[in-house]
């Protein structure tokens, strides 16, 4: 399949932020006396959104967060990316060589959002083309976002791509009725037990941009110097 638009998925994508952010919500949740460890958010957060720990904190260990808990944590988060935050090896040229249409669609808020694609460098190319889960009803795992994202850039979602490293986004993605590839190469796959639910399968599975691009060949412009093949 040539997909019209692939949608990336940010945190965990395009951006080595997972850890980080799991570093900074553990730090915050003990001030409060909640303790969890990097397994326990890979399995309940990542790929969520912030109302997602608000409920499962309240459920799960009986803790009503107090109303500045947000905003404390994304300082810390904030702070955190400014001294560490890395783009995803490769993906930087990978975007920039891709000859199809693409968009990128995040759990994350609008204001870490932008800190993380400046601090990267990723603004100047998605410009216009960013959508948060802020914009729809229902975060992922539901549908919604993804086919905001797909309606916004004009493209049938039977031919889009969505290029997720969490299991939420996955189903997201498949419950859209969109194409999923799962991408493996965050830092957090490393840290943490992150394997998929039993019965998700992704269509494709790759382990970098490098990896992708080598399967995906004609998605790409080829390197400098190399002819289009006839």
């Amino acid at each position: 399949m040539r997909p019209d638009l692939i949608i990336f998925d940010c945190d965990g994508v395009l951006i080595d932020s997972e850890v980080l952010s799991a570093r900074a919500l553990i730090d915050e949740l003990a001030v409060h006396g909640v303790v969890v460890d990097l397994g326990f958010v890979a399995r309940h957060f990542i790929g969520r959104s912030y109302p997602v720990i608000v409920t499962e904190v309240r459920g799960r260990f009986g803790v009503e967060l107090p109303g500045h808990f947000e905003q404390d944590y994304r300082t810390r988060l904030l702070a955190s990316f400014e001294e560490r935050l890395s783009v995803m090896a490769g993906a930087l040229d990978t975007v920039e060589a891709l000859e199809v249409a693409y968009c990128l669609a995040t759990s994350s808020s609008p204001a870490r959002l932008a800190a993380s694609l400046r601090i990267t460098g990723l603004d100047r190319l998605f410009a216009g083309r960013a959508f948060t889960a802020s914009e729809v009803a229902r975060g992922k795992p539901a549908p919604d976002l993804f086919l905001h994202a797909a309606a916004r850039m004009g493209a049938d979602p039977a031919a889009c791509v969505v290029i997720e490293d969490s299991a939420a986004g996955l189903l997201a993605g498949l419950a859209a009725g969109m194409q999923v590839w799962h991408f493996t190469g965050g830092s957090h796959f490393a840290e943490a037990a992150m394997g998929l639910p039993e019965g998700l399968r992704p269509h494709h599975s790759y382990a970098s941009f490098a990896e992708l691009r080598a399967a995906m060949p004609d998605l790409f412009l080829p390197p400098v110097g190399v002819a289009n093949p006839a």
